[in-house]
């Protein structure tokens, strides 16, 4: 049997778990086996600057704290796993993504946007909308027309005005 202390180390992983989740908009449940620690720590640096981390959790007390969160990921919790928690919702699915595509060997499974479960076709869907800043860019351009359009209207009106008066 185990002991009080192992006990209480393991209650203390499952509740940073559930502290994680519950305090992250975007969480990936991806499989990483077959990565060089290289490239394992280039995917760190990269989360880092988003604002998101990646740890590796023992999948029976990642089940644990899914299971107190009502969160059901059956299916998904087989092998070598490791999770990503990011505070943003878009930017952190972006980067893991990305790397994905450059890195065959990581495989994005499952994961929980803003407390709910998303399959991966959820994720890609949302790696496909542009950044902030380009969501911007296209709102400006967007709204650039109309003032464009009202510039040159009234200026053909003042060309009128001018016309008339002479």
């Amino acid at each position: 049997m185990a002991s009080q202390k192992v006990l209480n180390e393991k209650k203390e992983i499952v509740d940073e778990i559930k502290n994680k989740i519950q305090n992250s908009e975007s969480v990936i449940l991806f499989q990483y086996q077959g990565l060089t620690v290289s490239s394992l720590s280039e995917l760190r640096n990269k989360l880092r600057d988003v604002n998101a981390e990646v740890k590796v959790y023992k999948n029976t007390l990642l089940k644990r704290a899914l299971d107190e969160l009502n969160l059901n990921l059956e299916g998904f919790l087989e092998g070598p796993n490791a999770i990503l928690f990011g505070k943003d919702l878009l930017e952190p699915i972006k980067v893991i993504s990305n790397f994905a595509k450059d890195n065959e060997l990581l495989d994005i499974r499952v994961g929980i946007l803003s407390g709910d479960v998303a399959d991966i076709n959820t994720i890609r869907e949302y790696a496909s909308i542009p950044s902030r800043d380009g969501l911007l860019t296209m709102l400006a351009g967007g709204m650039m027309q109309y003032v464009r359009d009202l510039a040159i209207g009234l200026n053909l009106y003042a060309e009128q005005l001018e016309k008339n008066n002479n």
